[in-house]
């Protein structure tokens, strides 16, 4: 925003996506007005509408500038943060910059504009949870925020997978991931992306899918923190920090994500081996099964969950993996092999289309098979390898675990 157009706002007033504060400080650097707890409702109630700006050192009244002054800038800085990260769960993205305009007495003073996009998560700040409603904020009742997380959750009727990421375009996807999605025969390349659903509409601007973010940019990670997956594996059977072997987070395009935890396992399982005609390997678990753990971990996961990452642990005795999210629609633990229910269609679909295995022995062409089998085969696959059927549970309706046994070696 250029200082003429936030001059004009500014004498129009608040309104529906502009809150103007004055700031007073008590010493050189404790901010004491306004209070955090209300600036964190004001904040969060921005990103559960439609994104707004905050404007620091305005009269609200008068609409007149007071200014912050320069010395005292890093502090607002420090407390704005504060503010984002630690009063708002989930903690908010902000972004802030310094304008000078003229106060009643003409002289030059120094504003922080911060802009709160549209969030795809509900946000609870100090005092509950709150909307921007014309100039003000308005405490959600709780029909109205029933139906605002399920607006903004896998039962809309636009998926959470096809929603748009505020602060992206087509510019931070990357060109090679994008490569292997543009036809040269089938006309424009943002209509291709459009059909595909990883471009997207927000408020009127184009942006990325939060399926374009997983698929298309080289660090997800940068718009959506918890899409990645952390592996670790333990010479014990304990998660005991003191056990630790190998430790790492994949934090690429979610296919990129699938390799590389299917690598970990690979090189953190035992395969002893046996002369007898020729050397055989008998590795701890069936590669086969733990490729499509993997898969179906990354491909039916709840992106929607802000804190939820993918958990894959490695232990003497098995192999624990980690899911966010409930299962999806009508689907029980009991049903999972008589039922093909994908919480993501556009991650599936383009799994099965898009996305070659490297690996013939994996018994398939591409990452998903659009059959519905993968179940049949984790459970089948490592049942042989170990003698003992794998455990899936659910934990507090908001994570899978699925339990994989090693082979006795």
């Amino acid at each position: 925003m250029d200082s003429q157009t936030l001059q004009q706002r500014i004498r129009l007033g608040e309104d529906s996506t502009l809150e103007l504060k004055q700031v007073v400080f008590r010493g050189p650097q404790k901010v004491v007005e306004p209070h955090p707890d209300g600036l964190s409702d004001e904040l969060a109630a921005f990103a559960n509408a439609n994104g707004g700006t905050l404007v620091l050192g305005v009269d609200d009244k008068t609409l007149m500038p007071t200014g912050i002054p320069v010395e005292q800038m890093e502090a607002v800085r420090s407390w704005l943060r504060g503010i984002a990260n630690d009063r708002i769960t989930p903690p908010l993205e902000i972004h802030t910059q310094n304008i000078n305009l003229p106060n009643a007495a003409g002289e030059m003073v120094t504003l922080v504009v911060v802009t709160v996009p549209r969030s795809l998560w509900i946000h609870e700040s100090a005092n509950g949870y709150f909307r921007r409603v014309a100039d003000s904020k308005r405490k959600l009742t709780p029909d109205v925020l029933a139906r605002l997380f399920q607006q903004r959750s896998q039962a809309r009727l636009i998926r959470f997978e096809e929603q748009g990421v505020a602060n992206t375009s087509l510019d931070d996807a990357d060109a090679l991931l994008l490569r292997r999605f543009i036809r040269l025969n089938e006309g424009d390349e943002r209509k291709q992306l459009r059909r595909l659903h990883l471009l997207a509409d927000l408020e009127g601007e184009e942006c990325l899918s939060v399926a374009g973010v997983l698929l298309c940019t080289e660090k997800p990670v940068r718009w959506m923190p918890s899409a990645y997956i952390q592996a670790v594996a333990y010479s014990g059977v304990n998660n005991d920090p003191n056990d630790q072997l190998d430790a790492k987070d994949f934090e690429g395009p979610i296919d990129r994500q699938i390799w590389d935890a299917f690598d970990f396992v690979r090189l953190n399982m035992k395969v002893p081996a046996r002369k007898e005609l020729g050397r055989i390997d008998y590795p701890q678990y069936s590669l086969r099964a733990v490729f499509e753990a993997i898969v179906n971990a990354v491909a039916h996961r709840d992106y929607s969950i802000w804190n939820g990452r993918i958990r894959l642990h490695m232990f003497a005795d098995r192999l624990e993996l980690y899911s966010p999210g409930a299962l999806p629609n009508s689907m029980t633990v009991e049903s999972m092999q008589a039922m093909s229910l994908p919480r993501n269609d556009v991650l599936s679909s383009l799994f099965a289309r898009y996305y070659p295995v490297r690996d013939s022995g994996l018994g398939r062409e591409y990452l998903m098979d659009r059959r519905g089998s993968g179940v049949d085969v984790i459970l089948a696959e490592s049942e042989q390898r170990s003698g003992k059927k794998p455990f899936i549970e659910m934990i507090t309706d908001a994570e899978l675990r699925l339990t994989i046994y090693a082979a006795t070696l």
